[in-house]
């Protein structure tokens, strides 16, 4: 298969010492400059993490518009929008205009979410899971009623008085023909991943899995991407589906990136508790570019996931984050498949 490779950015501020990023507006203008400048070293992504109530990337669309106008070829998406906070119809005509201005380049993940600093975040913004339900089903009703909406589907009556009489159904525009084949579930299990594909989405593999069978990270993730793609076949759905995986790959070349992420101490899976439950978190790649090109090659997650998202320090600016992505182009992604796309057939 092909491999693609994007950048994931977390699109944290804060005024700190050795921040790149001190305000919400450094932060939303880097994003598209390093998007811009990916998009010249051949990057095929640029995704951006949605969260709420925290010095991080909040509202997607604009920021995704404001990249899909500046470039011409790289896809832009979030790893995740949290559904539980969105309008679905609104939502709708957001993602459609923003994949029109890109011309058909947007590609969505979307999730329940991840914990957060709010206590009951998506409450403030108006939206309660109904009687009996959780956050979970809330998630999956707005998701599918977003996914209706962009495909096409009537939601709302006509008003006669305003239709010259006419009656029936309306839906959502503008529509973007081919963006409900773009939107994936950000799945953090192996029955998650289940039922994304029996929806028809593509699976967005979490950073982290919320259960732990004492298998490595990446195995484990492999499972989850085998039992992924079982269902999809079992649905019956006509086209190809596409996987990502997310991994913290940070190449020692420079005296700075040895200043920087010298210590290899998060070179292990973590294992840890999440909202209860018992999760294992992948290890981060640290090393010279042949060492770590030889152990993504191993990793057997990235080795069956058709994407590769490479999740960046944003605070360290632009020009050590471009930095950070040519060495990964030039020396290591080769050895995981990933072609350059002038070099593609």
């Amino acid at each position: 298969m092909d491999k693609k490779i994007g950048f994931l950015s977390f699109g944290h501020w804060q005024p700190i010492p050795g921040s790149q990023v001190r305000t919400a507006r450094d932060a939303l203008v880097q994003s598209v400059e390093l998007a811009v400048a990916a998009e010249e070293l051949g990057v095929d992504g640029a995704f951006v993490r949605v969260h709420h109530f925290a010095r991080q990337l909040a509202s997607p669309f604009p920021l995704l518009t404001a990249i899909g106008v500046r470039t011409s070829r790289i896809e832009i998406g979030t790893g995740v929008i949290d559904m539980r906070y969105e309008n679905p119809l609104y939502m709708a005509e957001e993602a459609a205009a923003a994949d029109l201005l890109s011309s058909g380049r947007l590609q969505l993940g979307v999730s329940r979410g991840s914990p957060e600093t709010a206590l009951r975040g998506s409450e403030a913004f108006g939206y309660v899971p109904p009687p009996g339900a959780d956050d979970g089903e809330l998630a999956r009703e707005k998701t599918a009623l977003f996914r209706a909406a962009i495909a096409g589907a009537t939601v709302v009556d006509a008003d006669p008085r305003m239709t010259g009489g006419a009656s029936g159904r309306l839906a959502v525009q503008p529509r973007s023909e081919g963006l409900a084949d773009r939107i994936w579930w950000g799945s953090g299990t192996r029955a998650t991943a289940v039922w994304t594909a029996e929806q028809g989405m593509n699976l967005m593999s979490s950073t982290l899995l919320s259960e732990d069978t004492g298998v490595p990270f990446d195995e484990l993730q492999a499972e989850q991407i085998a039992l992924f793609r079982a269902a999809w076949k079992d649905a019956g759905w006509e086209r190809e589906p596409r996987v990502s995986v997310s991994r913290s790959v940070m190449p020692l070349v420079t005296d700075t990136d040895r200043m920087y992420f010298g210590d290899r101490s998060g070179n292990e899976d973590q294992v840890g508790v999440l909202e209860g439950v018992r999760a294992r978190f992948g290890k981060s790649y640290v090393g010279e570019p042949d060492e770590l090109a030889e152990e993504l090659a191993k990793d057997a997650a990235v080795r069956d996931a058709d994407t590769l998202l490479l999740t960046v320090p944003n605070m360290l600016g632009v020009d050590y984050n471009v930095h950070l992505l040519e060495t990964i182009t030039k020396h290591v992604a080769p050895a995981i498949g990933w072609v350059h796309p002038d070099e593609r057939g």
